[in-house]
């Protein structure tokens, strides 16, 4: 029996064309990739070039303003704050000074005040004393 291998190499032959044209669009996609990456990327970097850049610049600018203001709030904060503490200060020594003064001046009139009371109580209580106790007869 003789055996005939021309259909084989037919076939192989075929399959090896067919393996060296997938090879060169698995190389043709490559390649129009990396093309295709490269413009992406260079149009990305002339839009941030563009875009990006300065829109990045102005919001610096807005943040560094921002900074400025926001110290500048916390100083006058802080301020207000010491003026208030030292105002509150003041006041409660100036309530005290008067608290002060007006206990002394109104200690000799509550002192007045309380004597007359003892006075007028010790008063109406000796008067009932000498009414309910008996007087010395007289005959």
């Amino acid at each position: 029996m003789t055996v005939d291998l021309s259909t084989t190499n037919l076939l192989l032959g075929i399959m090896a064309g067919v393996s060296i044209l997938e090879a060169l669009v698995i190389i043709g996609i490559g390649v129009a990739g990396f093309i295709a990456y490269r413009k992406v990327t260079t149009v990305i970097d002339q839009l941030e070039n563009r875009q990006v850049a300065p829109a990045m610049a102005r919001v610096n600018a807005i943040l560094d303003d921002v900074k400025g203001v926001t110290n500048r709030v916390k100083e006058e904060t802080e301020r207000v704050d010491q003026a208030i503490h030292t105002t509150i200060g003041r006041i409660d020594d100036t309530a005290d000074r008067v608290r002060s003064n007006v206990r002394v001046k109104t200690s000799r009139l509550v002192g007045v005040i309380r004597g007359v009371r003892v006075a007028i109580d010790t008063f109406l209580h000796d008067h009932d004393r000498f009414e309910t106790e008996p007087g010395p007869t007289r005959t």
